[in-house]
């Protein structure tokens, strides 16, 4: 069995600098361009799945996987609950439409609106 060493730390970065942004940081990509946020489109809805559960779906995402993917990510862990990306849509479990509502929008989609009833 390997030794433990005490004072090894992997994976911790400590700097100085508050503009620091590590490399693989998913959340990176996010808050870069928020020019090109702005001019999307996005809905907000409220879906009843199997089981009459509530699922908060956001259509109309206009970019690559990757963001769409970070996005979804941030979603997911801001409001707590569990939730995936599928087919350039993002599910949140739960309904969660007035809070993924505000986050999107203090991420730079001012064009965001609650579709639905």
């Amino acid at each position: 069995m390997a030794k433990r060493h005490k004072n090894r730390q992997d994976g911790f970065v400590f700097s100085t600098n508050p503009d620091y942004i590590p490399e693989d940081n998913p959340f990176a990509s996010l808050s870069s361009d928020n020019a090109k946020h702005s001019n999307q489109s996005l809905r907000i809805h409220l879906v009843r799945k199997k089981g009459n559960k509530e699922v908060t779906v956001i259509k109309g995402f206009e970019g690559n996987e990757a963001t769409l993917k970070a996005l979804g990510k941030m979603l997911k862990s801001k409001c707590g609950v569990g939730g995936t990306v599928k087919d350039g849509e993002i599910l949140i479990q739960g309904n969660k439409r007035d809070q993924v509502r505000k986050l999107l929008i203090e991420e730079g989609y001012s064009n965001t609106k609650l579709a639905g009833g």
